[in-house]
């Protein structure tokens, strides 16, 4: 997802992006019917296919409990277990919008998306910058290119090659589809990647 390890070269003194992180969007949450009360699910992450992280969520009374393993820096798991508080606006059209309150501490802003990290937090407090603020035009086509390579569930990284395959239960008018954008992003973040050792002469 264009993410760490994703293939694409890094830039100094950039900060990690929101697609670095597990995002964990209560959007998602909300439209499963994971908020009410009592409801308990099991939120996965994969990538090409893997899966790359695991939690689990329990709704109550206005909040919901995040239960996970976590480690940094190749310690030993901790199992982390806590309470999200749930915020909820008026829509225009009805109904209301639920919103994360941020749990980390001396934060509580309201935000739609926790970013994990050993604690799901918001993106300020994880000092998180959206892809674009470090990108240059090619480093925003390689980042779509390896979104595209997501969706066709091959490996991330332009440089790995493309042709892995149509994914198992997808339409082949769809993956043809998807592998033609991919192709002519690709062609243009590799073009883009040619050019930059000339940028230093």
């Amino acid at each position: 997802m264009g993410g760490i390890g994703s293939g694409t070269y890094a830039r100094l003194g950039t900060r990690n992006t929101v697609d670095d992180m597990r995002a964990l969007p209560i959007s998602k949450l909300s439209k499963a019917g994971w908020l009410s009360s009592g409801g308990t699910c099991a939120f996965t992450w994969s990538r090409a296919g893997r899966r790359i992280g695991a939690i689990n969520e329990t709704a109550a009374a206005g909040h919901v409990v995040l239960s996970y393993k976590a480690r940094s820096n190749g310690t030993e798991w901790r199992d982390m277990k806590y309470s999200v508080q749930i915020d909820r606006t008026p829509c225009n059209l009805g109904g209301t919008r639920a919103w994360f309150i941020c749990p980390a501490q001396g934060c509580g802003r309201r935000v739609a998306t926790l970013y994990g990290g050993a604690v799901f937090a918001c993106r300020h407090c994880h000092r998180l910058a959206y892809p674009s603020e470090n990108e240059s035009r090619h480093d925003r086509t390689a980042r779509r290119a390896d979104k595209l390579r997501d969706r066709l569930q091959w490996p991330q990284g332009i440089l790995n090659g493309s042709g892995w395959g149509k994914p198992k239960h997808m339409h082949r008018v769809t993956y043809h589809r998807l592998e033609q954008e991919y192709r002519q992003l690709e062609a243009q973040a590799l073009g883009g990647i040619m050019k930059w050792p000339h940028r230093f002469k």
